[in-house]
């Protein structure tokens, strides 16, 4: 089944398996979604994930969610840019989200990475989701 909004997809899956204390889920892969779990890995959101294969021609994403003192780490994770309105935002009008304690994670053109990153590197571009 083909999905029109696969980073949603594996933000809701995540969402729901923190409510269920799930610690282990698997995803199906793709780059966009391995690349926002790469900045999740960094920022220290998850605890690790990895990719496999299931079949030839089908791999997975198995995502190691991360808890402290058996709450979630990740209190809220919503989508900012949805296949129905793309948001675009340079890096001088980005907001900050939670007064910097969480973080937003843009597309750029030089990939994927998150607010402090992008500011950092000076470069803007599409808003995927915010964490925090």
């Amino acid at each position: 089944m083909a999905l029109s909004d696969p980073l949603g997809d594996l933000l809701t899956r995540i969402r729901n398996a923190q409510r269920q204390g799930i610690h282990s889920i698997t995803s199906p892969a793709s780059r966009l979604r391995a690349n926002v779990l790469e900045v999740l890995k960094r920022e220290g959101y998850i605890r690790d994930y990895a990719m496999s294969d299931v079949r030839a021609g089908v791999r997975e994403l198995r995502i190691e969610l991360k808890y402290h003192e058996g709450t979630p780490v990740i209190r809220r994770i919503a989508r900012v840019s949805k296949p129905g309105r793309r948001v675009y935002s340079r890096i001088a009008d980005l907001q900050r989200v939670y007064n910097g304690l969480g973080i937003s994670i843009l597309s750029t053109p030089r990939g994927v990475m998150s607010d402090n990153e992008a500011r950092a590197a000076n470069v803007g571009g599409e808003v995927l989701c915010q964490v925090f």
